[in-house]
Formats: structure tokens, sequence, C-alpha cells
């Protein structure tokens, strides 16, 4: 063995569950542990190669040998944390899978079999690599074995960076353990030696025996007395520390030489764990074998009228544009790729050798015939490149982005290339071979014809192949009316949302960047008078710095890179720390500057003076609608600043107006609905003010007598029910003890009986089915509601609880906008803008008003026939702040 690997897999795996955020599978089981266990292994075995490698892992019983002669060793450390017991079996079945031998030795620290090993390869003169951040294992570095720390970037220590980093050199390390002790495995030391004193004896006296025979020469009678005082604890440390390296194990280089990857079985290893980006690469490694399509490229009138007039019999083809920008109000057509099949696919180039107005013709009778409907993979985006090149809109009749995101809400990711390589094994040409990525990327229309006829063929066979595997598997989830009776009618509607745009006066934005700088200036100057110098205040090292070391206020969370100054921290802070509530301020005015005010005005569009926003169906799990480029639903409402910002949003008429219509407190009456709570339904059926009617319950006083503290207690306790909060949450939000929290929330409960059950029902179910479901029959999936981890396990309950109010209540205002774009299609000059989750914005001349506002409430209270009424609040104004 020239070269030698020893990894030590719990280092690892402890490393990567505390330092990656909780992910599971589709089952629940957590996997953040084996996903960060994999990236490392993988990272390791490309920047260290070596043909010969062995995974190290704790054997049962392990620390009996030491425990033996100090019944506290380790004893302070807590169970390992219950759902990262089984990824410790899956990091061992990962390792067979990818061919690297593992050893795990009953009644054996890791460490003791690494040294064994490490010191048998050392001596025939192998290069050895011990890869963990485990400090004791520097006492076996030698000219011929190095650590490899991950948590420093692989950084290698020899013998003279061991010298640097503990002030030791690699055969006094354990003598220095014997000293200082070791907090994390609760090895004793000697009170009061800290790494400072350890090293200095260590340099002065050479070992621990000699300083022990010679404490009555160590500087300090404290220091003296102390060694006498811990002599027995000291050599007993001495002994805790010190590595066996004395336990057998194969001792055959073949043991270590790695395998061939078992491609199949670690395939689908990724496959049950859902660690897709783990199976890009390892297609990537392995191509498959190409499978026999037929892509064609069109290139001549008699292809083009072959291709139509075929297309022309089906009921249903797919659609795909290749375009020269994501710009959708600006893109333009380079190519489209149409499919009746999968397997097959036609390219047809706008930048080819027909003319384009042949193209048009040919395409404008294929998309206007009356039984034919087609489909695409984000659909959407493909016909606001139809429009701009004034061809006609097919009807839309599936979208394989909307069924990947119905059937599986809790993943992020839908787009073409993840689904091809999850559900077929297939890696997708990437766009950036084409076009390149950075300051290097070009525009598709500079990309060759038939390099461009490829790669949409391509998207169209495989948009084709997750149609054919969709449809009946949402027919099979019960999710035909969601898909078919809101999502798919949605998409006309949310397109000429977009199109139409929101009108913004640039004048008053104008104006109120200036308003803003003067604004920020004032804070600058407030915050350095009482932080006594200038700095940074957008720099969270520098704050940090300033708070908790200059200025000695008490630090609350610590992170990665120090002291936490995020906005929980300067919350807590705010009331004692003046710095920190002027900080908060500040950071709220930079935040509008720069997600609103400073970006707006480059996202107007020249030709139409208006942004255009797009809206997203397929990104909250809940149903929701998300909004980017700009993202106008995070306007806050209710601040002054919010408030200014959304009055630069006008109509764009000097005789228009803007309609709100505000669904009011909807998912609370879903609550009612759903719960059957009698005083729930009785304060809705009754129009009371819920807010002031719980108030009534809970205090125990006439709803007259209600105070305003009263009533702000019950509103939060009625939202944070919503939301699955317990007492902690409301204690914090209301500024009470946990223990008035936690007695409001059972008065709460007491008084309305029925909610609780639901509640409690709403977790049983997803529980029982995996998932939790909307009125409309929306399914979220939940498996990590058993998981073993009470973190995730309690998010999941919240979820549970959460999905079916707020994921009907987006379900109820989808519908809503369905109908009122049935209603707009008599109206052409009343046009829909916005869409802000609760919220419908409209603008239409101060003449339709009247019938707008009526048809408008109709529609959004008649959607559906609840057990309380649902209710509008309508307003209009000469700006979007004013509504």
């Amino acid at each position: 063995m020239k070269k030698l690997l020893i990894i030590d897999a719990v280092n690892f795996l402890f490393r990567a569950y505390y330092g990656i955020a909780p992910m599971t599978n589709h089952e629940g089981m957590s996997t953040n542990a084996i996903f960060g266990f994999i990236r490392s292994i993988n990272k390791l075995m490309t920047d260290f190669p070596s043909d010969h490698v062995v995974v190290v892992f704790d054997g049962i019983n392990n620390k009996k040998s030491r425990s033996d002669l100090y019944a506290d060793y380790k004893s302070h450390r807590k169970e390992m944390p219950q759902d990262l017991v089984p990824q410790l079996d899956l990091a061992r079945k990962w390792c067979e899978l990818r061919g690297l031998p593992s050893l795990s030795i009953e009644g054996v620290e890791a460490d003791d079999t690494i040294g064994s090993i490490a010191v048998w390869a050392a001596s025939l003169e192998t290069e050895v690599r011990l890869c963990s951040s485990d400090k004791d294992l520097c006492q076996l570095v030698s000219d011929h074995i190095h650590l490899l720390n991950p948590s420093k970037d692989y950084l290698e220590v020899n013998t003279e960076k061991v010298k640097e980093l503990f002030g030791v050199y690699p055969h006094q390390i354990i003598d220095y353990l014997a000293l200082v002790g070791d907090a994390s495995d609760n090895i004793p030391g000697v009170e009061g030696f800290g790494p400072k004193t350890a090293s200095s004896l260590l340099e002065q006296f050479g070992d621990l025996n000699t300083l022990l025979e010679n404490s009555d020469k160590v500087p300090g009678q404290k220091k003296q007395e102390a060694l006498q005082k811990g002599k027995d604890m000291a050599l007993l440390s001495q002994k805790l520390a010190t590595i066996n390296l004395f336990i057998p194990f194969p001792k055959d280089a073949l043991f270590f030489l790695k395998k061939p990857l078992q491609h199949e079985e670690i395939k689908q290893f990724y496959h049950n764990l859902q660690l897709f980006s783990f199976l890009k690469e390892l297609e990537a490694l392995s191509p498959k074998v190409p499978e026999k399509t037929s892509y064609k490229l069109v290139n001549t009138l008699e292809e083009l009228q072959e291709v139509c007039t075929l297309l022309k019999q089906e009921a249903s083809i797919c659609l795909d544009t290749e375009t020269t920008s994501l710009n959708s109000m600006n893109t333009e057509i380079v190519g489209i790729g149409l499919s009746s099949k999968p397997h097959a696919a036609w390219y047809i180039p706008f930048n080819g050798l027909l003319d384009q107005s042949t193209i048009r013709n040919q395409l404008t009778s294929l998309f206007q015939t009356p039984t034919l409907s087609c489909y695409g993979h984000h659909i959407k985006f493909d016909l606001h490149a139809l429009i701009n090149e004034n061809l006609p809109l097919p009807q839309v009749g599936f979208d394989t982005m909307l069924a990947s995101y119905l059937l599986t809400p809790q993943n992020h990711r839908h787009n073409l290339d993840e689904l091809a390589l999850s559900h077929f094994d297939f890696h997708k040409t990437p766009i950036t071979d084409l076009i390149g990525k950075g300051k290097d990327q070009k525009s598709m229309q500079d990309v060759s014809v038939e390099k461009v006829s490829l790669y949409c063929c391509e998207d169209v066979d495989y948009t084709a192949r997750l149609k054919e595997k969709f449809a009946p598997e949402i027919e099979k989830n019960q999710l035909h009316s969601t898909l078919y009776d809101i999502e798919i009618p949605l998409i006309p509607v949310l397109l000429k949302m977009e199109r139409k745009g929101i009108f913004v006066d640039t004048v008053s934005l104008s104006q109120l960047a200036d308003t803003l700088e003067s604004s920020q200036k004032e804070l600058e100057k407030k915050i350095y008078a009482l932080a006594g110098e200038s700095f940074n205040i957008n720099s969270p090292k520098q704050l940090s710095h300033l708070l908790f070391e200059k200025m000695q206020v008490t630090p609350l969370k610590k992170n990665t890179t120090g002291y936490s100054t995020n906005a929980a921290v300067l919350e807590e802070l705010k009331e004692t720390v003046p710095l920190a509530a002027l900080v908060l301020e500040y950071r709220g005015l930079e935040k509008l500057r720069s997600t609103y005010i400073a970006p707006l005005p480059s996202q107007i569009n020249p030709s139409t003076h208006r942004v255009h926003p797009t809206f997203n169906q397929s990104v909250a799990s809940t149903g929701r609608l998300s909004c980017q480029d700009p993202n106008l639903q995070n306007i806050p409402i209710k601040s002054l600043l919010g408030k200014k910002i959304r009055e630069s949003f006008k109509p764009q008429d000097q005789d228009g107006l803007f309609l709100s219509a505000d669904y009011s407190q909807i998912e609370l009456r879903l609550l009612a609905h759903l719960s059957e709570d009698p005083a729930l339904l009785e304060a809705f059926n009754a129009g009371e003010d819920v807010h002031a009617y719980t108030a009534s319950l809970v205090f125990n006083v006439p709803l007259k007598e209600v105070s305003y503290e009263m009533r702000q207690r019950a509103k939060a306790v009625n939202f944070g029910v919503l939301y699955g909060q317990q007492a902690f949450g409301l204690s914090q939000g209301l500024g009470i003890t946990y223990h008035e929290a936690s007695q409001f929330i059972d008065t709460y409960f007491d008084r309305y009986k029925r909610v609780k059950d639901f509640l409690e029902s709403c977790k049983e179910s997803a529980r029982k089915t995996g998932y939790a479901i909307t009125m409309t029959g929306r399914k979220r999936p939940i498996p990590d509601i058993v998981s073993k981890n009470p973190l995730i396990r309690n998010a999941s309950e919240r979820l549970a609880i959460n999905t079916p109010l707020q994921g009907s209540a987006a379900d109820l205002i989808k519908m809503a906008m369905i109908n009122i774009d049935t209603y707009l299609k008599e109206k052409p000059q009343c046009h829909m803008l916005l869409q802000i989750h609760d919220e419908l914005l409209f603008e239409a001349p101060q003449s339709e008003m009247p019938s707008l506002s009526h048809e408008v409430k109709r529609q959004m209270e008649g959607v559906m026939q609840l057990k309380v009424p649902l209710e509008v609040h309508i307003s209009i104004g000469k700006n979007w702040g004013e509504c």
C-alpha cells in the first residue's frame, strides 16, 4: 500500500447531523447526516485519491475498556439522537455499495481501531492519512501518519502543525490531554491546568512522569499543590487518553483495497433516500446507453406541413419553446418543439431555412384546431412566448410541472432536468452546455440549429414521458379536481395578470428614495453616537464585535462565525440596549430600499411602463401562489414606509382607480367550519368581532367590557392556533410569562373544545395517512410527522394543523379568481392585477367601480358555501396604498 486513507465515520456523521438542517425522505426518515457523510467522503476521495481506504465505525459496547477504569468516562454525553441511529446503518450500507472497506470491532472505540491500523500501515512505510477532526488522533502523527481535519477544509496536520496548534509534539499529546483533560470525552485532567500552562510545562519537563516527579520545581505554589493533589487523576487521564495500538484487525493489504462501485444498487439507494444530487453525479459519471428515439429537425415546407397535418389529428400534443431569454414579456422564440408521444419529437427552428411567416401560418392553423389541446412543462412561459410572436394560444390540457407539484408538493424542485433524472434515470443535457454561463453566456439564438434541435426534442420527449407517468398518478391520488378544476384553469388567468402588470409612478418612487436616504443617514448618526465609533452597520461581524466585545452586552446566541446578531437576537435586546433597537430600524429601512425602492425602476418594462411580476403555482407547499420579479406580496402593509411604497403603484389612466378585495379572517372562518365548534360558529354567524368574542369567553367578562389588551391577547391566540403555536411562542409574542401563556391556551381550548378536537384530529389523520388534505382534495405529504427527532416531528404537527386551513384558503381564492376572470371577459376595461394571498387587486375606470365591486364581492363570498359566511372587504383608492 503506497497510500491509505483511514476515515473516522462517526466523526463525519456527527458533524453532518449537527451542521446540516433537518432533511427527510418521502417516508419521513432523517437523511441530513447521511447526506453530509456522503458529500464529505466523495470530496475526500476526489481531493485525496487512494486505492486503499477504510471507514472505521465504533464497535458495540465500545466504551467498556475505559469506563471500567473511570466510570464517568463519556458519561456526560447525551444519548445519540434517535433519528441519527439508523443513519449509521445507512452509512455502513453506502460504504459497501461504494466499494469502501469498513471496520467496526465489538467492544472497541473507533480511535483504537484507527490507531492500530495506522501504526501497522506506517510500519510498512505506507503514507497514512487519518480523516477526522478529533484532536486525540494527533498523538498518532508521525513522518508516515498525517491528520486531515475536515472541519478546517482538510487541513493537513503533520508533526510541526501539531506543535503549532497545541504547543507540544505528537508524542506529548497524551500527556497534554492528561493535564488539560478532554471535555468531549469527560477526561478530567488536572484542575486549574489550561492549554498554555500544560504546553509550557511539557516543553520544560518533557513528559508527564518527569513533571510529576519534579512538581516542587514548577513555578507557583498553587500549580505545585494542584499537581500533587491531582497526580492520580493525571495518571488516570493519561491512560484514558492513550489510544490502544494493539487491536486485532485484518492485516492484509487486499482488505483495504477499494472495490468497484455497485452502480444499480447505489442508484436505488439514492432513489430511496431522495438524494437526487448524488444521483445526478452518478449518472454523469456513468451515462446510459442512448435509447432509440426519433428526433427530427423540420427545415422544409413539406416537412412542416406533414408535421402539422399529423398533429392536427391528435387530441393532445406537447409543446416547448426555445427562447432568447427568460424574461416572459420580452423573450423571442428561437424554435418550437412538438411531440405527440414519448420517444419522438420534432423541432421547428425560427432561424432555420424556412421563413417565419410560413412557420407562423402553419402553427396558427395547428393551434386553432378546435379538437386539440396542448401540454408542456411550465407551459405558462411558453404561452407568453407565443403571445410575443403574435401566435394564437392553444387550449391547455395538462402541465407536467404542476402535476409533479401536486403529487410531491414537499419537494422544492420540479424542473424538467431533475424530474427526468429522478423518474427515468436520465441525465438531460444541461442548458449551460449550449449557452455557457456567467460572462461568457450567449443567447440560444447564437447556438447551432442542430444542437438546439436535439436539446429541445429531448425536452418535449421527456415532458411527454412525464405526462404519461403523472396523468394516471393524478387520478390514483384523487387529485383530478385540484389539477383540472383549479390549477389548469388558473394558468390563463395568471397569464393575463402577468401580461397586464401594474403601473409604477417613478416620480413618487424617486421622492421616496430621497426620503429614505435622509432617514437612513439620521439613523446612522444616532447609531454611531451610541456606538462611539463608525462601522459597517450591515456587517453582522462588526456589529457582533461592537455589541458583545466592546460594549460587553451578554451574548444570546452563538453561530459558526461568532455571536449572532440576527433579528431575533436584536428583538430580545432592544428593550435594554438602545443600539439594538436602532439597528433593527435601520435594517428594516435597508431591506425595503434594497428589495423594492432601488430595484423597482429597473424592473419597469420600457414598452408598457409597468412592472410585470411572475406568479408561481408550484412553489409553496400549501398551494398558495408566490410572486417574484418583483415580489409584491411581501411589501409590509402595517409600516408607514410599506404604505408609501404601495402608494407608488397607481392606475395608469387618470380616470382609473384601484379596487382591493380582501377576505376577512378566512382561515379562522375555515377553522369554525371544519371544527364545527358551536361557540366559534355562533361568533361568526352573529357577525361578532371574533377576537373580542374570544376575549369575553376566555376572560369571562361581558363582550362590552373587553379591553384592548384582552382583545390583543385573544387575537394572538386565535391566529396562533392556526399555526400550532404553543405556550412558549405565545409568551414570547405577547411578552407574558410561560405560565400565563399556558393558562391562557388551556382556557381557550376549554371554551372552544371542538377546536382542540379538530386540531388533534388533523395530527392523527396525518400520522395515519402520511399527508394533510385541504377541503378541495389538495394533499400535502407530511412523512416527518412520525420522525424520531422531536424538533422535526413538532414542526410537522404544526404543518398538519395549518395545511387544511391555509391550503383551503389558497384554493378558495384561486377558484374565485377563475370565476371573476370569466366575468372580466365581458369587461375589457377592468383588469385583475395582483393576488396577495387573501387579497385581490383590480384596476378599472371610475365608472366601472360600482358593478365591479358588487360582482367581485359576490364571487368571492359565494365561491363555496360554508357553515359560516365568507366576508370580503372592498376598498377603492387612487393608489394601492389607499386601498
